[in-house]
């Protein structure tokens, strides 16, 4: 008997841990209407991704291009002395309160660069509210006396600027016939101070430019003929050969391979 009763106790044992699964019809019946349902769902669920992705670009477009959480609120200018941020800031004329996607930088950037003083001017955005300009003003290389007695400051590029009372310090003064003098007649003038050596442009006492072609210069007591801007590194050299020979009154260099000395 106590065979049979564990023998019964295994199969009891095994029939409690088996699981019964619907097979045939019923099984089939059961993934149909799973999948099914799953079917049904998949409309509604493409529906409210489709409503919820509208719904978020609508609120990006709102809070960039019109509600008042990211509009113009402040100014800052870069690259000026600060006694210039003023008058940039007066030009420039920033519509606070605007959003920030909607200011016109390019507008920005045209009202301050009609300042004569400044060289290149760019406007950015600097999130979440706050435009940026930033200037590079013209550094003056030498001054200019027009026939009627006015000085003015050119830069490097032969752009006269701005009229002054007196030339900067460290500013040289040339005086000029052209009135005004050309780009090129003051490319020229430049081009001068800048091949003399330190040595020789301390000596200089007076720049006179008749065109891009023709500038003189007094260098001491000798008369320095120039001529243009083209080979200013050969002038260099046979004027400063020539400079070593007592009794010249005048020296021209403007043809520097065949020099002429008075």
């Amino acid at each position: 008997m106590s065979g049979l009763g564990s023998r019964a106790g295994r199969v009891l044992r095994g029939r409690r841990t088996t699981t019964r699964r619907p097979l045939g019809l019923s099984s089939s019946r059961t993934r149909f209407a799973a999948r099914a349902a799953r079917v049904r769902r998949r409309p509604w669920l493409v529906t409210a991704w489709v409503a919820g992705g509208f719904a978020l670009i609508a609120g990006v477009i709102w809070l960039v291009q019109f509600s008042p959480v990211l509009v113009a609120r402040s100014v800052r200018v870069e690259g000026v002395p600060r006694g210039a941020v003023a008058q940039i800031m007066r030009r420039a004329a920033v519509p606070i309160g605007t959003p920030m996607v909607r200011v016109d930088t390019t507008a920005i950037a045209d009202r301050v660069i009609a300042t004569a003083t400044l060289a290149e001017v760019s406007v950015g955005l600097s999130w979440p509210s706050t435009i940026v300009i930033m200037a590079s003003p013209r550094v003056p290389v030498l001054a200019v006396k027009n026939p009627q007695g006015q000085v003015q400051v050119v830069d490097a590029e032969g752009v006269a600027y701005a009229t002054v009372g007196a030339p900067p310090k460290g500013v040289p003064l040339i005086d000029t016939v052209e009135n005004p003098p050309s780009r090129d007649a003051l490319r020229a003038g430049i081009a001068v101070l800048h091949a003399l050596s330190p040595s020789q442009r301390g000596r200089v006492t007076n720049v006179t430019v008749s065109g891009a072609n023709m500038v003189t210069l007094k260098l001491g007591t000798v008369t320095v003929v120039w001529g243009g801007a083209s080979e200013p590194e050969l002038k260099v050299r046979v004027l400063t050969a020539l400079l070593g020979h007592k009794g010249f009154r005048t020296i021209d260099v403007s043809a520097p391979r065949t020099p002429v000395t008075r």
